[in-house]
C-alpha cells in the first residue's frame, strides 16, 4: 500500500459516515458535532458543505439521487440542489437524550442505522432498519453506541460493531427479508488499536476497522479473527472508512478533533481532516437506498 495522504483539510469536530457515490464519483460524509454534511469532489479536490441544522451521523445516496441521513431527529430525505429536509421517521421522538450514529444500505438497498446516547455510558440505543416502503424495524436493541456495519459480497453475513464492547459481531443475514439471526463475536478488538469505531468490507471479504483514539485503521479476517494490516493515521481519533475511488480501491478515512487537547492538536494539526490511501485491494460498491 502507498501511504496516507490528506485531502480534505476541514478540521471537523467529529467526522463520519463516509459513502462513496459511484455515479457521481465523490465522496460523502458528515460532521456530527458541526451538524453539518460534504461533499468531496477528488477530480477538483474541492469539498462542498451543506448545514443541516442538527446532527448527522449516516449519510446514503438514494436511488432517485436524494440523499437519506440518519439525525437526531430520526430518517430524513435531503435534496441537494434545494437544499430541504424531507423527515420520513424518527423511531425514537419520544428518547430526547438519544441521536443518530452510524449507518449505511444492505445488498439490497434498505437502510441501517443505530442509536446512541448524547452522554453514552447506558445501553439506550438501537439498530434500525429503513425499508423501501418506509416502513421502520428495531434489529437490536440494547446498544450503547451503534457503529461500523457491513455486508459481505455473498450477501450472507452482516457485521456490527457496538463500540464499549470492543467486539465485532457477525449475523447471518437472509438478502430477501433483511432478518438477521446467529449472533456471534468474531473479533475481540484489542485496546491497542483503540476502540472499534467505524467499518467496512473489500471483494475479499475482510474488513477494515477505525480504531478510535489509537490512530490507526485495521484489516482483519472475519472467518478467524486475525489482523491482517495496519495503517497509522496522523490524527488519534479514526471515526470510519470506505472504499472509493474508479477502481474502488482508495480507502477514504475520517477522523475527529473532539477530546483533543491543545498539546494533542498543536502535536497532531491534521486532526478532523479526511485522509486517503491507496490499497492492494479492491471494496464493495456503497449501496443506495432503493425507493419503491
Amino acid at each position: 500500500m502507498s501511504e496516507v495522504t490528506e485531502v480534505v483539510q476541514e478540521k471537523a469536530l467529529l467526522g463520519e459516515g463516509p459513502c462513496w457515490d459511484e455515479i457521481n464519483q465523490y465522496l460523502l460524509w458528515t460532521d456530527i458535532l458541526a451538524k453539518k454534511i460534504h461533499i468531496y469532489h477528488p477530480e477538483t479536490n474541492k469539498n462542498r458543505s451543506f448545514e443541516i441544522g442538527q446532527y448527522v451521523g449516516a449519510i446514503s445516496v438514494c436511488s432517485n439521487g436524494d440523499l437519506l441521513l440518519a439525525t437526531e431527529k430520526g430518517f430524513q430525505f435531503f435534496q441537494i440542489n434545494t437544499r430541504k429536509l424531507t423527515p420520513i421517521h424518527d423511531p425514537e421522538k419520544n428518547i430526547s437524550t438519544n441521536r443518530f450514529n452510524d449507518g449505511k444500505c444492505d445488498p439490497r438497498g434498505r437502510f441501517w442505522a443505530g442509536t446512541m446516547g448524547m452522554n453514552p455510558i447506558q445501553p439506550t440505543g438501537s439498530l434500525y432498519r429503513l425499508d423501501n416502503d418506509f416502513t421502520v424495524n428495531k434489529m437490536i436493541d440494547n446498544v450503547t453506541i451503534s457503529n461500523g456495519i457491513a455486508w459481505d459480497e455473498s450477501r450472507e453475513k452482516m457485521y456490527f460493531i457496538d463500540t464499549p464492547t470492543k467486539k465485532i459481531t457477525s449475523f447471518d443475514f437472509d438478502i430477501n427479508t433483511g432478518d438477521i439471526s446467529g449472533k456471534k463475536d468474531i473479533i475481540n478488538f484489542p485496546s491497542k488499536f483503540g476502540d472499534p469505531d467505524g467499518m467496512t468490507i473489500d471483494k475479499e471479504g475482510m474488513l477494515w476497522i477505525a480504531g478510535w483514539g489509537a490512530g490507526k485503521v485495521t484489516r482483519w479476517n472475519p472467518k478467524d479473527g486475525s489482523l491482517l494490516a495496519e495503517i497509522n493515521v496522523p490524527a488519534k481519533y479514526v471515526t470510519s472508512c470506505t472504499f472509493g475511488g474508479k477502481n474502488l480501491d482508495i480507502l477514504y478515512i475520517t477522523t475527529a478533533r473532539i477530546g483533543m487537547s491543545e498539546e494533542e492538536l498543536n502535536n497532531q494539526p491534521l486532526a478532523g481532516s479526511i485522509f486517503s490511501i491507496k490499497t492492494n485491494t479492491k471494496g464493495l460498491p456503497s449501496h443506495k437506498f432503493k425507493i419503491k
